[in-house]
């Protein structure tokens, strides 16, 4: 089993963006706090899962956290 390697950024939920067409999926945009101003911004489908598999939507102003994770022979430590 690898080890995994994981930096935890706070985040916000700033809007709900609904479908153009009603084949595409609503969006949730999340704003990162403390990533670069140009780079802030992500856009995911609006679908969560909870502790039991059960699916929901994220609202607006909804604090999240964003998880960046790797497998730790893919990283270098930092100097």
């Amino acid at each position: 089993m690898h080890r995994k390697t994981r930096k935890k950024l706070s985040a916000i939920v700033e809007k709900v963006l609904k479908p153009v067409t009603p084949t595409e999926p609503e969006k949730a945009q999340i704003n990162i706090q403390g990533a670069d101003e140009l780079y802030r911004e992500i856009r995911i489908e609006n679908v969560v899962t909870d502790e039991h598999g059960g699916t929901a939507r994220l609202k607006p102003g909804t604090k999240v956290e964003v998880i960046v994770e790797a497998d730790s022979n893919a990283t270098s430590k930092k100097p």
